[in-house]
């Protein structure tokens, strides 16, 4: 087993691994999006809506995606390489017995309606599913009113398999969480985990 590719390109659009370097583009991303993420993100400080602070961010996941502990792609419109358009993250990547990890992704307020995030994720996807990287399972979650986010989902083969309530604390209240998950029919198990 290797590591993830770093870049990977689709009909439409970069994905890009995290790199400190790209602080200006994430900061503008986050700001510009500020007021249509914070209905589904949890709460962020004013210091989160700062370079420096993106800056330590992306150095942190871009650690965690040498370590193989966390895959997060920046999305970029080919047409505009240098202007983030959304994310795709793999977070709490477990091994052993286990082989999974949590996805959450967003995208734009402009971009949303063309199914760009479907083909971002069918992309990556593809990554942490292929021998590089050979999850068994992704698990990913969402607020049961949030129907674009459970149409990308089953449009991905992703099923329900509960309910989670009190989940995460977002938009001033506890909020229930849809759970669902996809398997990777093609894992292949690995001798002396």
């Amino acid at each position: 087993m290797s590591l993830a590719r770093s870049a990977i390109v689709t009909e439409r659009l970069l994905l890009q691994a995290s790199q400190p370097s790209m602080a200006a583009a994430v900061c503008d991303y986050v700001v510009r999006n500020r007021a249509h993420f914070a209905r589904w993100d949890p709460p962020t400080g004013e210091a989160f809506y700062t370079e420096p602070f993106q800056a330590g961010r992306l150095e942190l996941a871009a650690q965690a995606f040498g370590e193989g502990t966390g895959y997060r792609w920046w999305l970029c419109l080919q047409e505009a390489p240098g202007r983030v358009v959304g994310s795709v993250h793999f977070s709490q990547v477990a091994r052993g017995a286990f082989h999974s990890a949590m996805l959450g992704y967003a995208l734009d307020a402009g971009c949303e309606g063309r199914g760009l995030m479907t083909e971002a994720l069918e992309a990556a996807i593809a990554e942490v599913f292929s021998e590089r990287v050979n999850l068994h399972r992704i698990q990913a979650n969402h607020r049961p009113e949030n129907l674009r986010s459970a149409a990308t989902l089953r449009r991905l083969g992703f099923r329900e398999e509960g309910l989670a309530r009190d989940y995460l604390f977002i938009d001033g209240a506890w909020r229930d969480h849809v759970l669902t998950a996809l398997l990777n029919p093609a894992f292949q198990p690995l001798v002396g985990w």
